[in-house]
């Protein structure tokens, strides 16, 4: 009778996916997403491909997204413009592009002396950063999601050694944003110019350093033919962070499992991108300076007058803008506590290593 019982129950529960499986077989979802990248950059660009990949696995190949370079919808600074617009789904862009509309942005990227790639992560996973930025992001009609990370970026390529911030004054340099900014009140005259046309503009002389990531994408540059001296660290991009942008009214639309399969796909992408240029950068850096690059760390008088313009332009940003402040207040604290944190063992085990395999 028991069995009877069970084998009835079960033809019912079968005879109830048959019916359920066509009704979600019937659903295909296309979307397009606008990237901020060229697909030459294929440790930036790549990643999002496996996003896109990922979904479609996940779900049977009923969730399509295409995805386009900049330029070939939006330019790469207009990505989430489309994304408000409903020209595009979704876009795969870094926050701290949108600094002018808002600097409050650019804590879902990264700030001067700001949050290392894994504390990053901590901070947007366990530490409130996810939910103040998605408070912040509602104003925009967008649902946010990290797509991404480089991992502390170098500090740039100058035709000539800069030791003092005296040789900084009067410096053409393309930089932007909150590093723009800072760098201006240190003498700096910031520069807004295009990757593709950075090379040209230090070979004349038109300016007179850039940044741009790190060695296995500056490689791609050849900037070290103009501009021999790379320097370290990127100070203002300590972890910087991709994200995907999500219109909420599409997000909306989604089935929950489509959600989920975003979400999931979203995460892996964001962990494989780091995983990539920790890989690669090694080589790439090691190829550079076998090729005329002259590599340099920022003195400790750059560093400390950075560090000081770095806090004051946050602590005026604070007072004037309450958006900011929202978030500017319990991320301060987080950065305090993950790094007093980081010197008790993090730190002290990266520092002995670095020395004991230099021997």
């Amino acid at each position: 009778m028991e069995r009877r019982s069970f084998l009835k129950n079960t033809a019912a529960a079968a005879g109830i996916g048959a019916l359920a499986a066509p009704a979600l077989a019937q659903g295909t979802v296309n979307w397009r997403m606008a990237s901020s990248f060229p697909k030459t950059l294929d440790a930036i660009y790549g990643p999002a491909e496996q996003f896109i990949k990922r979904i479609s696995q996940l779900t049977g190949g009923r969730f399509v997204i295409r995805q386009y370079a900049a330029g070939e919808v939006v330019p790469g600074l207009q990505v989430m413009d489309a994304v408000q617009a409903g020209t595009v789904e979704i876009g795969h862009t870094p926050a701290y592009y949108y600094f002018g509309k808002d600097p409050t942005f650019a804590f879902d990227c990264a700030v001067p002396f700001g949050l290392t790639s894994r504390q990053q992560t901590a901070w947007m996973e366990a530490g409130g950063g996810r939910e103040l930025l998605r408070e912040f992001y509602k104003g925009y009609g967008i649902i946010n999601f990290m797509g991404g990370n480089t991992g502390t970026q170098m500090g740039g390529w100058y035709r000539k050694e800069i030791k003092t911030v005296a040789d900084m004054k009067g410096l053409k340099m393309r930089v932007a944003g909150f590093a723009g900014r800072v760098m201006e009140r240190m003498g700096v005259v910031p520069q807004q110019i295009p990757a593709a046309d950075v090379y040209g503009a230090l070979e004349k002389g038109s300016i007179d350093a850039a940044e741009w990531v790190g060695p296995y994408d500056d490689e791609k540059l050849g900037l070290a033919k103009v501009a021999p001296h790379y320097y370290y660290p990127g100070w203002w991009e300590a972890g910087p962070q991709l994200s995907f942008y999500v219109g909420i009214a599409a997000w909306e639309k989604l089935p929950k499992e489509f959600q989920a399969a975003l979400e999931v796909a979203a995460y892996e992408c964001h962990v494989a991108m780091q995983a990539e240029y920790d890989a690669k950068n090694p080589a790439a850096l090691g190829r550079l300076i076998k090729n005329g690059a002259k590599l340099h760390a920022f003195s400790k008088e750059i560093m400390d007058a950075a560090y000081k313009e770095s806090t004051a332009v946050m602590e005026e940003e604070s007072a004037k803008n309450p958006k900011f402040r929202k978030i500017y207040d319990p991320w301060r604290k987080f950065r305090n506590d993950q790094n007093q944190w980081a010197s008790v063992a993090e730190a002290t085990m990266q520092t002995y290593l670095i020395a004991a395999t230099r021997r």
